[in-house]
């Protein structure tokens, strides 16, 4: 057994439930080995991506919920969308020239840093889905979730600011559910991510040029505002969507709900890490980095949670609908 057989079988083991990696697993890894080039030595990242994939497919078939992957597809187009207009937002004030005041002369500048890079990312990711749909969008996005992250220590080790840890975190986020997106979508709605950030450019760089000088960085305006803002119009795009979806016998949306909860939740990071400074330390504190973690917490459990009791109810559903038609048949 080499190595790339060997990551391959550490890769099905992860994802695949055990049934089935112990029935089929030899035969998926085979199928790997054999689109796989003499010389690799790594499962290539379009493979890692196909591999969780399907084993999270496999595993929701065994919890009776196989509908779910059309909710997950609804889902990550409104991710995409969403994540598409932040990042041209925050391009926007990235590129913005400010004015402020110093000792009473004026001064002016740009506050361009390395996240400059990872909104570029996002847009183009927003491009690659109109021109190239399916194929290449996924690895454009899979880029862009990795720039988001790297922009962390790259900043660091440049000595340069950067956008605040709540921002990436939400954005990184919806980038992740966006990378469930269909490839076989219609124009008009593969144009919909660049629509938004497109829509988003021209107004941020209006509200910027608006603001005061001590207000051009992402802390209190425009990202205390902006983000939770985003979080609400999400919310209420895809209840909508469910509601009209339910009507009609459909639960594409309420799935679509449910995969969305921590994303959404990420978009109100910010304020709930100041609700519950208050809490914890009194009026007046602002939220540090305890608040933070444990809203991140809060954000992250509570959609797991959720998500968990409503596959548990969906598969006792369908189980005593089964058992019901086989009592009625005898």
């Amino acid at each position: 057994m080499n190595d790339l057989e060997r990551r391959y079988l550490r890769l099905i083991g992860v994802f695949y439930p055990a049934g089935y990696r112990d029935e089929r697993g030899a035969e998926i890894v085979d199928t790997y080995l054999a689109l796989s080039s003499p010389d690799r030595r790594w499962p290539s990242v379009a493979d890692v991506t196909d591999v969780a994939a399907g084993g999270l497919r496999r595993r929701l078939r065994a919890v009776g919920a196989t509908e779910i992957g059309a909710g997950v597809r609804l889902a990550a187009t409104l991710a995409l969308v969403t994540t598409t207009a932040l990042a041209g937002g925050w391009a926007a004030l990235e590129l913005n020239p400010w004015t402020t005041a110093w000792f009473g002369f004026e001064q002016h500048g740009t506050s361009v840093s390395p996240g400059v890079a990872v909104w570029a990312a996002w847009l183009l990711a927003a491009v690659v889905h109109v021109v190239a749909p399916g194929r290449w969008t996924r690895p454009a996005i899979g880029l862009a979730l990795a720039l988001t992250v790297a922009v962390v220590p790259l900043a660091a080790v440049v000595d340069r600011s950067r956008p605040p840890l709540f921002v990436l975190l939400a954005q990184a986020c919806l980038g992740l559910v966006a990378l469930g997106v269909p490839g076989r979508m219609p124009l008009w709605l593969r144009l919909l991510p660049l629509t938004g950030a497109a829509a988003a450019l021209p107004a941020a760089a209006t509200a910027a040029r608006h603001a005061g000088g001590a207000t051009r960085g992402y802390y209190g305006w425009p990202a205390g505002q902006v983000l939770p803002a985003a979080g609400v119009a999400l919310l209420l795009v895809t209840l909508l969507a469910g509601v009209v979806m339910a009507a009609r016998n459909d639960l594409r949306g309420t799935w679509a709900l449910l995969v969305l909860l921590c994303p959404i939740g990420t978009l109100w990071l910010h304020p709930l890490a100041e609700v519950l400074a208050v809490g914890l330390y009194g009026g007046g504190s602002n939220a540090d980095r305890t608040t933070f973690a444990a809203a991140v917490i809060v954000v992250t459990v509570a959609p797991a949670i959720i998500v968990s009791a409503a596959l548990i109810v969906h598969r006792r559903v369908t189980v005593g609908h089964v058992t019901a038609g086989r009592g009625s048949k005898r």
